[in-house]
């Protein structure tokens, strides 16, 4: 009798992660993770790219199970290609958010994640794309960002650092979103008690699985509630500090097939 995975659950985020710096997933990487799956591993993305932005990622990984996206505000089924959980942000209360940060810090620039598996990414005069290989479509006023539900609010800051703006507009918003930051110039207003947990666990539930078997690999602290959540966390070498002052584990970078090395150990093969 085969003895039972000590993971039964890859929980991987893709931007600094998964991903090189190109958008593209290396040889290596991919056979690890295709040796996991075929050891009886599920591999979930989760991501804070929304589900329209992350379907021909999942196509390429010839992925048709879930993906977390969002930020943990969408559970993405890639076969059916619907969304089966999918938590929105009031746009009052993100016009009031925003109105909150600028006054503690001065003018901001702003996007939003529309909802829904169609849903665009709208950008506002003077904000720019942290990825530019990530389309968007530029309106010409702030009220136009609120044209339909939103699952996400982006923000930047002509000035100040992530770091600074994360913890700014924590201050200013309150219990009124969740703010994270998930990567360099990508600080986000969510709803509020919404995270990569919360995804996370609606996902693994939704599959039967458990967060004792689930092994998570991040970089940025917006990957700190996931790690809380699984069992085991892997932080990347080019992580943020606060992901990995709370990692089980740090291995190499994304650019040098990190995850690849960890599943190597965990899923040897024969």
């Amino acid at each position: 009798m085969a003895a039972p995975l000590a993971y039964t659950l890859i929980a991987t985020d893709l931007d600094g992660t998964l991903l090189r710096g190109d958008d593209t997933l290396s040889d290596r990487s991919r056979a690890a993770l295709a040796r996991a799956v075929a050891a009886g591993a599920q591999h979930l993305v989760v991501t804070g790219r929304p589900a329209p932005r992350v379907r021909p990622l999942l196509d390429d990984l010839g992925a048709t199970g879930l993906a977390v996206c969002g930020q943990g505000a969408q559970v993405y089924d890639a076969g059916a290609d619907r969304l089966l959980f999918s938590a929105t942000l009031d746009r009052e209360l993100a016009e009031t958010a925003l109105g909150k940060i600028e006054a503690e810090v001065g003018q901001v620039c702003a996007a939003v994640d529309q909802d829904g598996v169609d849903g665009l990414t709208l950008i506002e005069p003077g904000y720019r794309m942290p990825h530019p290989t990530l389309p968007a479509v530029r309106v010409g006023r702030r009220e136009d960002l609120w044209r339909r539900p939103v699952s996400k609010v982006l923000l930047r800051h002509h000035a100040l650092s992530d770091d600074a703006l994360a913890a700014a507009a924590r201050g200013a918003v309150g219990s009124l979103a969740t703010v994270t930051m998930s990567g360099p110039g990508t600080v986000e207003l969510q709803p509020s008690g919404i995270t990569k947990a919360t995804g996370l666990a609606l996902a693994a539930e939704h599959l039967g699985l458990s967060r004792s078997g689930t092994v998570a690999f991040g970089d940025m602290p917006n990957d700190i509630p996931m790690f809380d959540w699984a069992a085991y966390g892997v932080a990347m070498a080019n992580a943020h500090p606060e992901l990995k002052a709370v990692a089980d584990e740090i291995t190499t970078s994304n650019e040098d097939d990190g995850i690849a090395i960890v599943l190597e150990r965990l899923f040897p093969g024969r």
